[in-house]
């Protein structure tokens, strides 16, 4: 009867409630005070109040009492089994009354709040990014570690929180209730079924505001922003060399390692990605699945076949923000904005030239020890750079990919054919300054110009002689061997 006579005595002074009960009262105390007095006798996780250790305690137990009407799964709450409905019914009446969001789970709606109202105080020391609780941060920083302490029982995976990998845990053991209408394709989720329905639809409602693509997925949009802010936040510990996404930083941590986890069922080789080992089985299957519309090329990866079709359309979607400059790639856009900067970290010890990037120092480098490391199989010639050897590889294969439009011409390289394509049009773009020449060839030009410099930087090693020209200069070697018949 006390409940109906007296009124609630235990008042907070922090957040005014009030409780009728003094163990009610030292519970919602200990929210404040962030003592967790409840601990749980199967693991470590300790609890402010009780009620929530016993809520935890059935997922050691397994006790799951209630069974949703439409699918298989069984929770050990009722609030559960009310949130789990909404997935069904995609009804989300959590709105929230800062912004436009709403959420299926009144828990959902809680943690957003938090962005619109609580301070950040907890702030990453490699990044400098804020947070408004210390476990958030906690996650954030296995980003930069790389380290993955949620392991699945079932398979070799691991994750950086324990909700994705209870995620994953539903692929081994979980029926897939939620069925595509386009396909056959299955899900564990709803959400998961809503992102990939997007697939069917093309609807993309994460848009850019820098430039106009738009994405699937709300984490795509946030990689391709670092694209235009040039933001690389995870850094690799051996070499200090930054990426946009933490998987690009895991894959290039395994070339210090020498890690090779993914092994080839029909060679020996082993990768360190599994990407790697998938278009490498496509050398065994002979798969070629995405091909030019163009042109005849096959490709083994999409990214390969979107890169190569920008050779066609000349299609520029990476836009520098300081300046007008647009690029094919957006490795170029990343080494365009160091530029802006001035900053070239990578100094040769041989000379006093400094670089962007470290894979253009080990280039340089080569012209001073002569390093030659990718050979041709079908000859003795070897070269500096792989982009060499594959244009090379060329005059072997007869492979000719650049063809012209105004004729049946074709060429290797594509320098070639735009300098082909001028004697079409009678352009000549490449303007002598000393006179009125001008040329459709740039290095017709350079020849050209040293008319009018007399420059003669090739000398020969046995006389004192200088010539304008190479070949003139291998003509007067001819004279020094004994080959009278070569004259000037």
């Amino acid at each position: 009867m006390k409940t109906h006579t007296e009124e609630k005595t235990y008042h907070h002074s922090q957040c005014d409630k009030t409780k009728s009960e003094n163990s009610d009262f030292k519970s919602h105390a200990n929210k404040h005070t962030e003592e967790k007095p409840n601990q749980c006798s199967h693991c470590s996780k300790a609890f402010s109040e009780k009620s929530y250790l016993n809520i935890h305690i059935k997922s050691h137990t397994g006790n799951k009492p209630l069974k949703c009407p439409l699918c298989d799964e069984n929770f050990s709450e009722n609030s559960q089994l009310i949130s789990h409905m909404n997935t069904h019914t995609r009804e989300k009446p959590y709105k929230c009354s800062q912004c436009f969001m709403t959420f299926s789970q009144n828990s959902e709606l809680t943690i957003h709040l938090k962005t619109h109202t609580e301070e950040k105080q907890y702030k990453c020391c490699h990044c400098n990014k804020d947070f408004s609780n210390n476990s958030n941060l906690l996650i954030h920083m296995n980003t930069h570690t790389m380290e993955k302490p949620y392991k699945c029982s079932h398979c070799d995976k691991a994750f950086l929180e324990n909700c994705k990998l209870l995620t994953h845990i539903k692929t081994h053991t979980v029926n897939k209730p939620y069925q595509c209408s386009h396909c056959n394709k299955a899900f564990s989720k709803n959400s998961i079924l809503t992102i990939h329905m997007r697939m069917h639809t093309g609807e993309k409602p994460y848009q850019c505001s820098k430039c106009s693509k738009a994405f699937y997925i709300k984490s795509h949009l946030k990689i391709h922003q670092r694209t235009h802010t040039g933001e690389t936040p995870h850094k690799c510990s051996h070499c200090g060399k930054t990426f946009s996404q933490g998987g690009h930083l895991l894959s290039h941590m395994r070339k210090h390692t020498g890690e090779k986890p993914y092994q080839c069922s029909h060679c020996d080789k082993n990768f360190s990605w599994n990407t790697q080992l998938t278009i490498h089985l496509r050398k065994h299957t002979g798969e070629t699945r995405y091909q030019c519309s163009y042109c005849s090329k096959v490709f083994s990866q999409n990214t390969h076949l979107v890169r190569h079709l920008r050779t066609h359309t000349g299609e520029q979607p990476y836009k520098c923000d300081l300046c007008d400059k647009t690029f094919t790639h957006n490795n170029q856009l990343t080494r365009h904005l160091s530029e802006h900067n001035g900053e070239k970290p990578y100094k040769c010890t041989q000379c006093d030239k400094a670089f962007l990037q470290k894979y253009e120092l080990i280039r340089h480098l080569r012209t001073h020890t002569g390093e030659k490391p990718y050979q041709c199989s079908n000859c003795d010639k070897a070269f500096s750079e792989n982009c060499n050897l594959k244009t090379h590889m060329m005059i072997h294969t007869g492979e000719k990919p650049y063809q012209c439009t105004q004729c049946d011409k074709a060429y290797s390289l594509k320098s070639e054919l735009q300098r082909h394509l001028n004697a079409h049009t009678g352009e000549k773009p490449y303007q002598c300054t000393h006179c009125d020449k001008s040329f459709s060839q740039y290095n017709n030009l350079v020849r050209h110009i040293k008319i009018h410099t007399d420059e003669k930087p090739y000398q020969c090693s046995q006389c004192d002689q200088a010539f304008t020209y190479n070949y003139q200069l291998t003509k007067h070697l001819g004279i020094h061997n004994g080959d009278k018949t070569i004259s000037m």
